[in-house]
C-alpha cells in the first residue's frame, strides 16, 4: 500500500469518534423526536447504502441518550439535533470505547490476529451479561450493531431474544447495508429508519472533514462524483489509482461475456496484495455493474429470468471470494480471473 494510500486510510475516524453528521436530518430528527416523547422504540434497523453514514448517526444517537439520560429534561426538550460537545465526559468515553452504558458489537480479530468474516454468537451473547449487569453505568444501556448483516444464524438468534424481551431504558440501533435481507424477526422487533445516499456536495462535506482536506479540492469532488453517495467510496477512490482501476474495470465489464486474458493480467498486476484500496475499488466497479444488470433486467424479468438468477448467485459467489481475499490477504490476481470468467459464463 502506497504511503498516500496509508495517509487516506489512517485519517479516516471511526464513526464512534465522528462528531460531525452530513445529511439525514430527517433521519437524525426522527430519532430526537421520538426519544423526546419518552416513548422511543427499544430497537431501530438503520438501513442504507454502505458508507453514507449510518454508524455515524448510530454513535451520534448513543452519545445524546447516554449524555441525555432524562427524555424530559431541558437539555432534550430544547435540542435541535443529537449533537453533543466532543470534549464532553460521554462524548470522550464513547470515542475511546470505555462508556459503561455502550456496548458495540462487530467483526473482530480471531486467536490468529486475522479479522473474523462474521459476528459470533458468543460475542453477541454478551448483550445478555450487558443488560443484566449492576456494574454498568446507571441509566440508558445502548447497543449498537454495526452491522447486523454479519451476524452468524446463532449470533441473529441470540439478538432476537434479547429483541424480544428487551429490559427497561435500552435502545438497539442495529446498522445494515442491506436491510431487506436482515432475519424478518429482527426486523419485525425494530422501527425502520432508512438513510438516502448523500448528495455530491454532502459526500464532499463529510470526505472533506474526514480526511482533513479543502471542500475545494478538484480531486475530492472527483471522487465525490464517482462515489455514488457514499464518503466511504469517495475516501476510497481518492489518489486517482483507485479512480483510474475502477475505470479500468469497468472498460473489461462492458465487453463481456467476451474476455481477454491478457488484460485481466494487467488489471490484476494493478491489484498488488495487502492493497485494500485497489481491492474496495475493483469489488465495488463489479458490485455497481452487477447492480445496474440486474435493474436493468428486472424491466423483463419474465423473459430474463434464467439470467437475473445466474446474476445473482454470481454475486453471491463474489462477495464470499472478495472477503475471503481480504480476510486472508490472498493473491488478487486468482480473485480477478475467477470474478470474470463468472461473469463471462453468467452473461453468456
Amino acid at each position: 500500500m502506497s504511503p498516500r494510500q496509508v495517509e487516506r486510510e489512517s485519517a479516516i475516524p471511526h464513526p464512534r469518534e465522528t462528531s460531525l453528521l452530513f445529511g439525514h436530518r430527517e433521519a437524525e430528527t426522527a430519532l430526537l423526536t421520538a426519544y423526546r416523547s419518552g416513548r422511543i422504540p427499544h430497537a431501530w434497523l438503520i438501513g442504507g447504502p454502505q458508507g453514507i453514514g449510518k454508524a455515524t448517526l448510530a454513535y451520534r444517537m448513543a452519545r445524546f441518550v447516554l449524555a441525555h439520560g432524562e427524555p424530559q429534561s431541558p437539555a432534550v426538550q430544547g435540542a435541535e439535533d443529537l449533537a453533543i460537545d466532543p470534549d464532553d465526559a460521554v462524548a470522550r468515553q464513547v470515542a475511546a470505547s470505555s462508556h459503561g452504558g455502550l456496548l458495540t458489537l462487530e467483526r473482530t480479530a480471531n486467536d490468529r490476529g486475522v479479522m473474523r468474516t462474521v459476528i459470533t454468537v458468543d460475542e453477541t451473547r454478551e448483550t445478555i451479561s450487558f443488560f443484566g449487569s449492576t456494574a454498568a453505568a446507571e441509566g440508558w444501556r445502548v447497543c449498537i450493531v454495526d452491522t447486523v448483516d454479519e451476524l452468524n444464524a446463532n449470533a441473529a438468534n441470540a439478538l432476537l431474544k434479547i429483541l424480544e424481551e428487551p429490559p427497561q431504558q435500552s435502545l438497539f440501533l442495529l446498522v445494515s447495508h442491506a436491510p431487506a435481507r436482515v432475519l424478518a424477526t429482527i426486523q419485525s422487533r425494530c422501527r425502520k429508519l432508512r438513510l438516502r445516499s448523500l448528495t455530491t456536495d454532502e459526500v464532499i462535506g463529510a470526505a472533506a472533514a474526514a480526511a482533513d482536506l479543502a471542500p475545494t479540492d478538484l480531486a475530492l469532488r472527483e471522487a465525490a462524483e464517482a462515489s455514488e453517495g457514499s464518503v466511504a467510496r469517495a475516501l476510497t477512490l481518492l489518489g486517482g489509482d483507485a479512480l483510474k482501476l475502477q475505470q479500468r474495470t469497468a472498460a473489461l465489464l462492458a465487453r463481456l461475456p467476451q474476455v481477454d486474458p491478457r488484460e485481466l493480467h494487467t488489471l490484476g498486476d494493478s491489484l498488488p496484495t495487502n492493497d485494500r484500496v485497489a481491492l474496495a475499488a475493483f469489488i465495488h466497479g463489479i458490485d455497481r455493474w452487477i447492480a445496474q444488470s440486474l435493474h436493468a433486467d428486472e424491466a423483463n424479468a419474465n423473459q430474463n429470468l434464467p439470467r437475473l438468477a445466474r446474476l445473482a448467485e454470481v454475486w453471491e459467489k463474489i462477495v464470499r471470494a472478495a472477503r475471503d481475499t481480504e480476510t486472508y490477504n490472498l493473491e488478487r490476481k486468482p480473485l480477478v480471473f475467477s470474478v470474470f470468467g463468472w461473469l463471462s459464463d453468467a452473461t453468456r
